[in-house]
């Protein structure tokens, strides 16, 4: 089975990351990967640099911001092969 993993942030949150997390995620990203689970890992941009496009019935919009406003926002994902529910 494939599960989506989201990391959420908050705009809101002091800046900067806390010491270790960085560290914390590359050992993460390393163990999924030796595991051979990881199908794709990805950091996003903040939302102050989001561009929206959207072609839903035809109406060809294009936005600089986010879709949606909100003080927590989308900061990556982690797209995994994980064989059961439990395990994930």
């Amino acid at each position: 089975m494939r599960y989506l993993f989201a990391v959420i942030d908050n705009k809101h949150r002091e800046s900067g990351e806390a010491p270790g997390e960085m560290l914390a995620i590359d050992a993460f990203n390393d163990k999924l990967e030796a595991a051979g689970q990881r199908i794709l890992a990805v950091g996003l941009s903040s939302p102050s640099t989001a561009m929206v496009f959207d072609n839903r019935q035809g109406e060809k919009i294009q936005k600089q911001g986010q879709l949606i406003e909100s003080d927590d926002f989308m900061a990556g994902m982690w797209i995994l092969k994980i064989d059961t529910q439990e395990e994930a």
